[in-house]
């Protein structure tokens, strides 16, 4: 634990070196000293802390192993006749430790954290986070009501080619057409301009009603912000909140779930990769080989360089291909825990 935390904190100290020097002519504008302490840095650690868990699980692990094989003190214990897996239980019972903090972390701390930090970043630093949606845009405001918009302009809050339609039995009974909609009063009162207006009735779509005009002004159930999405908006929002707002997403068929579905896999199978690596690391490290502590050092490093890369490759799979969020996610845990149980199995007994 003690390597644990200190790796903790030298790798937090030199990622906040580099990300200001990176930053230094935007920090150094606009905003105050306090803000950059406390609203930036003071969550920057967390979300940093959030990402590099694992890895710094899997190097802690190799340093104190390493130094107890060196001193030949891991053969001491295996000739004295423990077990190894009773070896490994210390390390099992620390990994679960760190994992639970991570899961925490994860679900309820990082994201509130988070959301400070990248308001801080919208704010001062990026200034552009905010995207529309894009175009062609279909989306349920209800059961049986449907909305399409060709496209949406963020700059007026207005769209282009409106089209309404309610449903009664599966069949189509009214519908608005509307050349552009704009926003007229806060938070969902729209304008429509050159619109059309109609009712049917039946299977045959007998015409009951008719009605166009230049403007009107009618209440639906949209705002502004559903055309809008922040590009760290899967950070911002803690597990509780992420769970509604996917079935929220699913509800209107707006197809934008996925990837917060795999953000929701993500925070779970994070502290996962604590244990994994944990147990990994005091395979590798526990024999005593020439070379020392260098050559666990070099194999840790491969292994966890293997790890971010099959982990980001599977990410990209389950955002573009037709896999399921969660096998996505759990790839990379299930690879390495089938590597980690044969190098268990080969290891220095």
């Amino acid at each position: 634990m003690g390597t644990f935390f200190y790796s903790v904190l030298l790798i937090s100290m030199i990622a906040i070196v580099i990300d200001f020097s990176d930053r230094i002519d935007k920090l150094l504008g606009e905003p105050s000293l306090k803000e950059i302490v406390f609203d930036y840095y003071l969550n920057f650690i967390p979300w940093i802390n959030g990402l590099m868990w694992p890895l710094f699980a899997l190097i802690s692990v190799i340093f104190f192993t390493s130094r107890l094989a060196k001193n030949s003190e891991v053969i001491a214990i295996l000739s004295s006749g423990v077990s190894y897996s009773r070896f490994l239980r210390p390390y099992f019972v620390g990994a679960l430790f760190l994992a639970t903090l991570l899961w925490i972390g994860n679900n309820y701390i990082i994201p509130r954290s988070s959301k400070i930090k990248n308001d801080f970043e919208t704010k001062y630093i990026w200034k552009s986070n905010d995207k529309t949606l894009g175009t062609n845009i279909h989306c349920f405001v209800a059961p049986n009501e449907k909305v399409y918009i060709r496209y949406y302009r963020k700059k007026d809050s207005s769209a282009q080619t409106f089209r309404f339609e309610r449903f009664e039995d599966g069949r189509i009974s009214y519908l608005i057409k509307a050349k552009k909609i704009k926003i007229k009063e806060a938070p969902n009162t729209w304008t429509l301009h050159n619109y059309e207006k109609r009712s049917f009735n039946g299977i045959k779509e007998a015409l009951i009603v008719a009605e166009s005009g230049e403007t009107m002004d009618t209440t639906l159930s949209l705002t502004p912000d559903d055309f809008i999405r922040n590009i760290n908006l899967k950070e911002n929002m803690t597990t509780p909140e992420l769970r509604a707002f996917i079935q929220t997403e699913r509800d209107r068929g707006l197809g934008m779930a996925k990837k917060f579905i795999i953000e929701l896999h993500r925070r779970t199978a994070d502290p996962f990769t604590i244990i994994i690596l944990s147990i990994l690391g005091a395979a590798v490290a526990s024999r005593k080989v020439r070379g020392g502590l260098g050559i666990h050092l070099a194999i840790g490093v491969v292994l966890g360089a293997s790890f971010v890369i099959i982990s980001r490759f599977s990410e990209t799979i389950a955002h573009n291909l037709n896999v399921s969020a969660a096998l996505g996610i759990w790839i990379p845990n299930i690879l390495f825990s089938l590597i980690t149980f044969v190098l268990v199995f080969r290891a220095q007994k």
